[in-house]
């Protein structure tokens, strides 16, 4: 693994999207905003405009639904936001099989990190609130719970955020 990684996760709208793209900011004067999202009805587009937004002319965007580590992007400082929609995109395309799902997340994961790069990556903290009563969201859940904690204990750190406020775990 040739990456540097620095892992954000918390709840939603704990402020993990402004601190990673704030910290990207720091590092380089032009930083890569890689955008997973896949558009799914009027509501979320309107989201993702709101996100774009957000980024002025210091930005290069780029939007890829799965297939981040064919992107170049050596030498970057990278915002990944986020791990949920990525692996969404990839839990749906599989028909809910957690197992092809997983295995194909570890492997894209691991190709991206052989780059080098330094990649800030952003992701939901999973569990921490209602569990599903659906079986496709309790696999969900455990999906999303197995590759945050695959990607942790690749990332050389780890911050946690709450309220705004960036605590770093690892």
């Amino acid at each position: 693994m040739k990456a540097r990684i620095t892992f954000v996760t918390g709840g939603a709208r704990s402020g993990k999207s402004r601190y990673a793209q704030e910290l990207a900011l720091q590092r380089s004067d032009k930083p890569v905003y890689l955008a997973t999202a896949r558009v799914w009805d009027a509501d979320f587009m309107e989201r993702i405009d709101r996100h774009r937004q957000d980024r002025d002319s210091r930005w290069v965007n780029l939007e890829e639904e799965k297939k981040i580590s064919h992107l170049p992007l050596e030498g970057q400082v990278v915002v990944i936001d986020c791990v949920t929609l990525w692996i969404t995109n990839y839990f749906t395309d599989t028909h809910y099989d957690v197992d092809a799902c997983l295995e194909a997340c570890r492997q894209e994961f691991d190709r991206l990190t052989e780059q080098d790069a330094e990649l800030i990556i952003i992701s939901n903290e999973i569990g921490m609130g209602m569990h599903a009563d659906t079986e496709a969201g309790r696999k969900f859940t455990d999906l999303h719970g197995w590759v945050n904690q695959y990607i942790a204990a690749r990332a050389n750190r780890v911050i946690f955020m709450v309220s705004g406020i960036p605590l770093t775990v690892k």
